[in-house]
């Protein structure tokens, strides 16, 4: 009758059994709670990198000084633009970033020394660093065709853009959206 007492647990033994097994339950809520919330956020941001905003790395010097190589954007995913706002659009599997200067209609016209106006009007430029007609080979004036956007580098001698007969004028289908702000580096983060 010794040997049967002996084989029996302690109450102090079925207590730490009982919170170990508490413990496994635990465990095994709170990392399955912690997968769901990791997947649930992973899909959010895919929807809303794939249907609001695209992240974007800045890569060659076209856009300087407003943009520069290796600071990282945000663009908001849109179908309408202004003129004097930043875009970025597919082009050749890649993506560029550039300044829209015109609209569907808009007529533009650079001259000798680079000044630019669109409908007649000189645009005011403070944020390129060089004005240029270079690199061009189409006749200005131009007519910017119907679901086309004109688009220039804001370093103009470095920059091909509409001005190129290769990249031409941006269409609809080649869109991401509007470049709204700079994440990168975060002594210039802000608002573009």
């Amino acid at each position: 009758m010794s040997e049967e007492k002996n084989l029996k647990p302690s109450i102090e033994e079925l207590k730490k059994e009982l919170k170990r097994e508490n413990s496994k339950k635990e465990y095994r809520t709170v990392l399955r709670n912690t997968l769901f919330v990791v997947v649930v956020v992973a899909a959010l941001a895919v929807l809303i990198s794939s249907f609001f905003i695209t992240v974007l790395k800045v890569t060659g010097d076209s856009m300087t000084p407003t943009l520069e190589t290796g600071q990282i954007v945000i663009a908001q995913n849109s179908s309408g633009f202004e003129p004097g706002e930043l875009i970025a659009f597919y082009y050749n599997n890649k993506v560029l970033v550039k300044r829209v200067v015109g609209s569907p209609g808009d007529w533009i016209n650079i001259d000798g020394e680079g000044n630019v106006s669109v409908n007649g009007v000189v645009l005011d430029e403070s944020y390129t660093t060089d004005k240029s007609l270079e690199p061009t080979d189409i006749t200005f004036p131009y007519q910017v065709p119907e679901n086309r956007y004109f688009v220039l580098g804001d370093h103009r001698s470095a920059s091909i853009d509409s001005r190129s007969s290769v990249v031409g004028c941006v269409t609809k289908e080649q869109l991401i959206g509007k470049v709204i702000f700079r994440v990168f580096p975060f002594d210039k983060l802000g608002g573009l």
